[in-house]
């Protein structure tokens, strides 16, 4: 310390306050002026609108999870998931190579006429697989797939299973699009090959608010019109009282459809209840007091008849159908639903 000067003394706030007082200074200024409005009658400020407003904690949940996802579901590529979808999934064909001389053994189909009759010796034409294939994600994001009685919500596993789908289209050097969906198009993401593509889709599921009724007619058709080119699409839904039935025979037509059906165990039956209990409806808010027994008897039953009514609408088309419930694994069902698809198609 240089001679001459003295020390200054320190002030008798102590610290932590003093440090509280300067960093909340304009919020203790704000409650101020706002009290002598209200004394004053003078009406708040408007707040200015945002379009999406995430609190500091929400968005670095969100992130821990996107990470998690894509950590866990990288971890599944590695295991096998990437070399079973290689297996299923072809390409949209086979694509001329070249033609060579014939051999003993080649099919006869394959022997090229117009080259055979120039060149005066039978050639056959070569063909390679062509692997330019696109996956269209189409995922269900209404309010029943923000529910969940078990350790994960339904659009977790959603987000989940998309993931690790999309990811395994990527190490195959596949394209990857996804359209959101609800009683209409929420978002739609063209297919490209990005990592960067996939987290996207991976937080838009996760942030999107929960809430909003599904009506996969009309949601879907409006995806499939936006697709230039025939595709493997997933539809990942819950298929919970909504009609969707003329939008998977649209997209059975033209592309290769897979429906993924994610299941909850109180989608097929309500808790027992002896007493009057308290229903609310997840997509449009309404509640309603019903007898425990009856009620529970009733739905049980109707969503036997939606699921057997879904399981005939598949199978008529040739639709490949499976299911993943939120209360166990999915991994190994997954691999054996590729395998049980790849014998299928070998036939």
């Amino acid at each position: 310390m240089p001679f001459g000067r003295r020390r200054s003394t320190p002030r008798p706030t102590s610290e932590p306050m003093a440090r509280i007082v300067e960093l909340d200074g304009s919020r203790i200024t704000r409650a101020l002026r706002a009290r002598v409005r209200r004394r004053e009658g003078a009406a708040p400020p408007l707040k200015r609108p945002t379009s999406r407003s995430v609190e500091p904690s929400s968005a670095l949940n969100l992130a821990r999870k996107v990470r998690r996802i894509e950590i866990a579901t990288n971890r599944l590529v590695d295991q096998g998931v990437a070399g079973d979808y290689h297996s299923v999934f072809k390409g949209r064909g086979m694509e001329f190579a070249e033609v060579r001389p014939y051999q003993p053994g080649d099919d006869v189909r394959a022997i090229d006429w117009n080259v055979t009759a120039r060149l005066g010796a039978p050639y056959v034409k070569q063909f390679v697989e062509e692997r330019d294939l696109t996956v269209f994600l189409a995922i269900d994001v209404s309010g029943s797939l923000g529910y969940g009685s078990r350790a994960i919500l339904k659009r977790e596993l959603a987000a989940e299973l998309a993931a690790l789908l999309a990811f395994a289209a990527l190490r195959n050097q596949d394209r990857v699009g996804a359209a959101l969906l609800t009683d209409r198009l929420e978002l739609f993401l063209p297919p490209q090959r990005r990592r960067t593509h996939v987290l996207r889709m991976v937080r838009e599921v996760l942030e999107r608010p929960v809430g909003g009724r599904t009506d996969l007619d009309r949601a879907l058709g409006s995806a499939l019109g936006a697709l230039s080119r025939r595709a493997v699409v997933f539809l990942i839904s819950d298929f919970v009282a909504t009609p969707y039935a003329a939008a998977v025979k649209a997209a059975a037509a033209r592309h290769d459809l897979v429906v993924m059906e994610i299941a909850d165990p109180r989608d097929q039956e309500l808790p027992p209840s002896p007493a009057a209990v308290v229903l609310r409806d997840a997509e449009t808010g309404r509640a309603a007091v019903v007898d425990g027994r009856r009620a529970g008897r009733r739905f049980a039953e109707r969503r036997r008849a939606e699921r057997t009514a879904h399981a005939r609408l598949t199978r008529r088309l040739g639709v490949d159908h499976h299911e993943l419930r939120t209360d166990r694994p999915y991994l190994a069902p997954l691999i054996a639903f590729f395998e049980a698809r790849r014998r299928r198609l070998a036939r």
